[in-house]
């Protein structure tokens, strides 16, 4: 275990073995910047002044070499392995609600939901409490590092994590997840974790925007804002990209929740053309787009959550600053 001092306060946590020190900081309460989690954003950088740490990445997205030379790191890739000073600005809006624990989680049920994108769903013995939108980091036995996936149900006593989970190509994780994970086995859980969490307090109609896995987040979004009683009342959209017609899901979900088809409105999207007929006679394009044709009027008086590819989450972003929508309405992770 090793003791990390905030430089120029009296302030310390500690640190144990194979945590990382913003993880760390999340779990004593403390207000740590971060996003991704996965060292590809940047958010979590810190001055290591004093002691030695071991760098989970190697050469992480998130941190330059001008960095470096600063002496900075990022926390969620920064492993001490002696007691540590270290500078940076703490904030109050990334302390936790719930404060993420790691624990052993046992997969209970597997659905497949479209060709590429299963269900997994993992039962640990405390209960699961978390916002809905936030991730989890799934730690896989013979896979180096966590991986970061977003919960698709809602909190509950029962110990339930379920993930929507995309295949990837070549992925070694989801290569894990989808060929060799069975029912019974078990792996480590770490979470919640994320900023793109449902706010419940907002006064605001919402838009919830989806492509591939990025599925999951809002999916539980939506669960947790049909039945929230300080949202009743408010109306949803709902945009789901995918880029063929096989591609496609999430409806038979939405259908399941009071106000769908009223306050609960379903649009999905394709973006590829066929080749031959594939029977679809819904929207075709980029999500960002149909978005933007459907509620360009309405976006900057919405509450705005997206998740999905980079490149989808790029156009959205750019979409929604040239309609003037102010950033505290719009609500992602970037680790997609």
């Amino acid at each position: 275990m090793a003791v990390i001092t905030l430089n120029g306060r009296d302030l310390h946590w500690e640190c144990d073995e194979g945590d990382t020190i913003m993880r760390s900081a999340l779990r004593a309460g403390l207000g740590f910047p971060y996003e991704c989690n996965v060292g590809s954003c940047g958010n979590c950088r810190f001055d290591l002044l004093e002691g030695e740490i071991e760098e989970l990445r190697t050469d992480p997205p998130g941190l330059s070499e001008r960095d470096r030379a600063r002496g900075r790191r990022l926390g969620c890739q920064a492993s001490p392995l002696s007691d540590c000073a270290v500078k940076l600005r703490l904030m109050p809006q990334y302390e936790s609600l719930f404060r993420p624990q790691r624990q052993a989680a046992t997969l209970v049920a597997t659905s497949d939901i479209t060709h590429d994108i299963r269900e997994f769903r993992f039962r640990s013995e405390a209960t699961s409490r978390f916002l809905s939108g936030q991730y989890a980091l799934l730690h896989l036995p013979g896979i180096p590092g966590g991986r970061a996936y977003s919960m698709a149900n809602i909190s509950n006593d029962d110990g339930e994590w379920h993930f929507q989970i995309r295949r990837v190509p070549g992925g070694e994780a989801t290569g894990y997840l989808f060929s060799q994970l069975r029912l019974g086995d078990r792996i480590e859980l770490d979470g919640p974790y994320g900023m793109a969490y449902l706010r419940e307090n907002s006064p605001r109609d919402i838009v919830c925007i989806a492509g591939g896995s990025g599925l999951s987040p809002m999916v539980s979004i939506t669960r947790a804002a049909a039945v929230a009683p300080s949202l009743a009342g408010r109306r949803i959209d709902f945009v789901f990209g995918g880029r063929t017609a096989q591609d496609i899901c999430g409806k038979e979900m939405l259908q399941m929740l009071p106000g769908f088809g009223t306050n609960i409105h379903y649009h999905p999207v394709v973006s590829g053309m066929p080749e031959a007929d594939d029977g679809w006679d819904g929207y075709r394009g980029y999500v960002h787009e149909v978005a933007h044709s459907l509620f360009a009027a309405r976006l900057p008086s919405c509450e705005i959550y997206f998740a999905g590819p980079p490149a989808m989450g790029q156009a959205i972003q750019k979409m929604l600053v040239d309609l003037g929508v102010d950033s505290t309405q719009v609500h992602f992770d970037q680790f997609y």
